[in-house]
């Protein structure tokens, strides 16, 4: 793997996110196992807070999920006082799901087994 070469979050996993008031929980699930051991080295409580940083995010807990190949993420603060008090555009952390897909993660040299599978 070159430290160059890049993919989005979105060719291995899918998201879904939403709110706890004032904090949001996104969750991302990979397609593979393959790329669950994959996410979790590279997507870490800290990458995920460095991806929001312009939310403002105080605090990222992850939390693993092994059997559905999956990862909650609870961001902290995240949501400007939650959906009664906050002017943001999305009070309720529903985009933020769509968001994380495009973060960008180290091409693994085993993407091929991590990709969605075709039915």
């Amino acid at each position: 793997m070159t430290a160059t070469q890049t993919i989005r979050l979105g060719e291995i996993a899918h998201a879904r996110s939403g709110d706890k008031g004032n904090h949001a929980n996104v969750g991302v699930i990979a397609y593979t196992w393959a790329g669950f051991d994959y996410l979790r080295d590279v997507l870490t409580e800290q990458r995920v807070k460095e991806y929001f940083a312009e939310l403002k995010v105080t605090r990222v807990d992850r939390f693993e999920l092994p059997r559905l190949s999956a990862f909650n993420f609870l961001l902290y603060n995240a949501l400007g006082g939650g959906a009664s008090q906050s002017l943001r555009i999305d009070t309720q952390g529903k985009l933020l799901g769509t968001s994380i897909l495009e973060l960008e993660v180290p091409r693994p040299d085993s993407l091929d087994i991590m990709l969605r599978p075709l039915h």
